[in-house]
């Protein structure tokens, strides 16, 4: 969730002169007391000072004079902020007006380094504490503050996505421990592009909070995700597929690990937005710059054309937070009953039945904002493997191989990772079951 609008708010005055972060932003010490009114009135703000108009370059701002200060409250505390301006000079006194003097004070006060650190520390802590607030007891208000929340979180983005938006390459490193014979640890660097302010469709150009934690966990117990692939699957290359890749983390990892353990493998890294199928590439070009066995390669899962390599099914297919959407977790268990490997007949040589494919999903959980309860349409979709196998009298035609979930971990936050309006984080393994 990248894009952000300025007009969601419509009825705010598209007039209003913006005021210093520092003095407009209500204490969140005491957010439970503050009105819907008044928290839409300071993201309005936010939004007028820092994405009403496009951010000038630095040089048109880079000879004017900041004031040098530091703030001495916390964000939290119920005094009110000294913006710095009020005792600069005596005109400061007088209230903003359409004149080019105000509009040379509204570009200092929108390249102040303070004031915009200031105005970002604000919002993602109204984020994280939001849901006292947006738990009212008004039900006409309750709908208008996840309105707001969900406009917050958006704002947020947009300042993240305007801080990077000056780097070509925002590198992020990684280092996980890895417990698979001699490899201690396996390391990967991303590239994290800008989310496109137009476009909220390139989520894929970032990587996300699950896709870090489902990393950890394969690198820490490869084999519990067939890292390398089991003995009676040896004999052939191992099929791996990433639904919504993004930035690649998970194709990636599997690829590490089974170069350092010798084993044949074929990796098919999949998305649909042109951009993040470009970042995905560059990705696994900075891992790998001399071999991978890892195909870059455009799927839709709405709709879905089976051609090579997808006319062949998969022993393996990895996915992480890619259900946003009502419609996702229906759309991608259509593809997984078509493009998951089915079950073996067993044989007199087998050691061991083949349960077929595994599909590995990791989501966020997320109780606010718009993809509130996504994380529910997938338990509505996949039946624990408990509740399967019991046909009633009639309805005998359900009987055959179904997708279950074999088995699911609830995942806690941890620390700073994932975005603020990510709770904790459900692990699914699912799979084929009569």
């Amino acid at each position: 969730m990248g894009a952000y609008n300025d007009t969601t708010c419509a009825h705010d005055n598209p007039c209003a002169i913006p005021t210093a972060p520092t003095l407009s932003l209500p204490p969140l010490g005491r957010l439970a007391m503050h009105s819907t009114e008044q928290i839409r009135l300071a993201l309005y703000n936010l939004r007028n000072l820092y994405f009403h108009h496009t951010l000038p370059d630095s040089s048109a701002v880079s000879g004017l004079m900041l004031p040098k200060r530091t703030i001495q409250h916390l964000i939290h505390d119920t005094s009110v902020p000294d913006s710095g301006y009020a005792s600069a000079e005596d005109e400061d006194d007088e209230e903003f007006n359409a004149t080019s003097d105000s509009d040379t004070e509204i570009e200092l006060l929108r390249a102040d380094p303070l004031e915009h650190a200031f105005a970002i520390k604000w919002v993602t802590g109204f984020v994280a504490r939001s849901d006292v607030w947006v738990s009212c007891n008004i039900d006409t208000e309750c709908e208008e503050r996840a309105s707001l929340l969900e406009d917050a979180v958006n704002l947020l983005s947009a300042f993240i996505g305007s801080e990077e938006e000056d780097d070509v390459a925002f590198t992020r490193s990684f280092t996980f421990p890895c417990s698979l014979g001699d490899t201690k640890e396996i390391y990967v660097e991303l590239n994290d592009a800008p989310l496109s302010k137009d476009d909220h469709t390139s989520v894929g150009l970032q990587s996300w909070g699950s896709a870090i934690l489902f990393a950890e966990r394969i690198c820490a117990n490869p084999g519990t995700f067939s890292l390398p692939p089991p003995l009676q699957t040896a004999g052939k290359p191992l099929r791996i597929l990433e639904l919504g890749a993004g930035t690649g983390m998970l194709s990636i990892v599997a690829a590490k690990i089974l170069h350092s353990s010798t084993s044949s493998a074929k990796i098919i890294a999949t998305d649909y937005h042109p951009d993040v199928l470009t970042n995905l590439s560059k990705n696994i070009e900075t891992n790998f710059p001399a071999h991978t066995f890892i195909n870059v390669k455009p799927f839709d899962w709405e709709h879905p054309t089976f051609r090579s390599p997808f006319d062949q099914p998969f022993d393996i297919i990895l996915a992480a937070d890619v259900i946003y959407h009502p419609y996702h977790a229906q759309w991608i268990k259509a593809c997984v009953e078509r493009l998951l490997r089915h079950p073996k007949a067993p044989s007199v040589n087998d050691e061991e039945e083949d349960e077929g494919g595994v599909f590995w999903l990791m989501i966020p959980v997320r109780t606010t904002g718009r993809h509130e309860g996504m994380a529910g349409t997938v338990d509505a979709l996949f039946p624990d493997v408990s509740a399967v196998g019991c046909v009633e009298e009639g309805d005998e035609d359900k009987k055959g191989l179904r997708l279950a979930v074999l088995h699911r971990q609830d995942v806690g936050r941890q620390g700073s990772i994932g975005r603020a309006d990510e709770d904790a984080y459900k692990l699914f393994k699912i799979g084929w079951v009569n």
